[in-house]
């Protein structure tokens, strides 16, 4: 019998709802790069998109262990003279909680086409409602 490999024409894509409240940012982020790149699945194909689409609420009640939440730093460069902006970790869970996890889960998918188009199937809304009732996700224990 010959191997099985995935593509598009063959893989169905759901959707789940992730809960973020009082969870640890690195360890919910790994479940949710898991889930975007298809790894939970039995037909995961490296050079092809089998993940589902991932929608995570109250991003804003997250939580760092240790000391992460005063030490760690998010630095962005505009290639600009002076254009390097540092922010705290803190200072950017109060600002926009949602980019927090973002970026965690960024930093585990693939650096390619194929990283960038898992990313696009992650919403990450810093409250309880998410306007994705449409597509029927279905709820995830993490």
């Amino acid at each position: 019998m010959p191997t099985f490999m995935a593509n598009r024409d063959n893989i169905e894509q759901g959707w789940f709802v992730i809960d973020a409240a009082d969870q640890v940012v690195g360890r919910l982020a790994v479940k949710i790069a898991n889930i975007l790149r298809g790894k939970h699945r039995p037909v995961y194909t490296p050079h092809v998109d089998t993940g589902e689409f991932v929608v995570v609420v109250n991003a804003s009640k997250m939580k760092f262990t240790g000391r992460k939440l005063e030490t760690k730093t998010y630095q962005s460069y505009s290639h600009y003279p002076g254009g390097q902006k540092i922010v705290s970790a803190r200072d950017l869970m109060q600002r926009r909680p949602e980019r927090v996890l973002e970026l965690a889960v960024r930093r585990m998918v693939p650096r390619n086409k194929l990283g960038r188009r898992q990313m696009t199937k992650l919403k990450i809304y810093a409250g309880p409602t998410h306007p994705h009732q449409a597509q029927q996700p279905q709820e995830l224990k993490v």
